[in-house]
């Protein structure tokens, strides 16, 4: 009897340390914080991605200018402050190791200042998790995607991190990426209802007035919110 209970316990510890030898795999929400107005970098697990949920700073954050990811953490710069939710990371799947099919990161560029397409699997959704040029890079302005691949315009070059696309249900142009296009016609704070759990990527700008998230688009538990005239298709992962 004490050795099937001895084994028990055996097999208890084994089985915890196991687990815990694991990728994590929930979702995990952190605030990082440029109080100085210089670059800090906020330890995280950013191989599953990462998206800004919430701004809190009066200075602006938008990725790749004042805040952005890479092996090291997220980071941010130039006063922003903000809440960011790292997406869940799974083995093969998309980040800066060895991923399955259609995951990596491809550097893509404007060099000319006219629109550039590079060829990617964007089913998964894209991030841009690096800037490289002088020329700001702005996701519905200067840089998007769709069926055909990454885009490039206006002199913007950076690093795109390409997330996995052939996982069922997965976010984008598929069967499980929900397209929603939500506008702030009056120049005012507009709440359009959908279900924010897995996140939201904006995927293509029709207004005139900038979209920028935190700033003049963005996402809580009531839905995708629009203001200050931006007017954008948004997929719902």
């Amino acid at each position: 009897m004490r050795m099937r209970n001895f084994l028990v316990a055996v097999l208890g510890v084994v089985a915890t340390v196991g687990m815990a030898g694991r990728p994590a795999m929930a979702q995990q929400v952190l605030t990082c914080s440029s109080d100085n107005g210089k670059r800090n970098y906020c330890p995280a697990d950013t191989r599953g991605g990462v998206t800004m949920v919430r701004q809190r700073s009066d200075a602006r954050c938008q990725q790749g200018y004042s805040w952005g990811y890479d092996g090291r953490g997220i980071w941010v710069d130039r006063g922003c402050r903000a809440d960011f939710s790292t997406n869940t990371y799974r083995p093969g799947g998309p980040g800066y190791g060895p991923g399955g099919p259609g995951a990596g990161v491809i550097t893509c560029s404007s060099d000319d200042g006219g629109r550039k397409y590079c060829p990617a699997n964007t089913r998964g959704g894209v991030s841009m998790v690096r800037q490289r040029s002088d020329a700001r890079c702005q996701q519905g302005y200067s840089w998007g995607y769709d069926q055909r691949g990454i885009w490039v315009d206006r002199g913007c070059r950076a690093d795109f991190s390409v997330n996995t696309g052939n996982r069922p249900g997965g976010p984008g142009y598929g069967s499980g990426g929900q397209t929603i296009t939500c506008s702030s016609d009056s120049g005012k704070r507009n709440y359009c209802p959908a279900d924010m759990r897995r996140g939201v990527q904006l995927v293509k700008q029709r207004s005139d007035a900038r979209c920028t998230q935190g700033y003049s688009w963005g996402y809580d538990q009531r839905g995708i919110w629009v203001d200050r005239g931006c007017r954008a298709d948004f997929v719902v992962r």
